[in-house]
């Protein structure tokens, strides 16, 4: 038996006839986005809901997101992820993400003044 899925054998039907009697015929109508792709430029400018824009750049400035990275020592990488491992068990999800621990770590150092002192003591102490 040879497979090609490139080749149509003799016969074949095109996938538009296997579509069954209870596809509802607005199937086949373009969706809005579509539409939307196909207007003139002019059209799609004057479709637009008129947006203030210093609203919108307060808006991106809010929910835009910052990379951070940080560099572990082997050691301390692998702690961490058994750490994350055994916390993923605990909470009985798949897993914990770095992601996820350093977003609660953050948020706790910013509302917790008792942590706050305790990791500024702990840099002092390292530098």
């Amino acid at each position: 038996m040879v497979i090609n899925p490139g080749h149509i054998e003799p016969g074949a039907r095109s996938f538009r006839t296997h579509m069954s009697a209870s596809t509802p015929p607005g199937d086949a109508t373009p969706t809005e986005r579509l539409n939307k792709l196909r207007q003139t430029p002019a059209q799609r400018v004057l479709s637009q809901p008129a947006v203030d824009p210093r609203a919108r750049d307060q808006q991106s400035a809010r929910s835009q997101r910052t990379r951070r990275t940080v560099d572990l020592p082997a050691s301390t990488h692998r702690a961490l992820d058994i750490w994350q491992r055994e916390a993923a068990d605990r909470l009985g999800v798949a897993r914990v993400t770095g992601q996820e621990v350093l977003t609660a770590l953050i948020d706790q150092l910013l509302v917790d003044p008792k942590l706050s002192a305790q990791i500024t003591r702990a840099i002092e102490s390292r530098r």
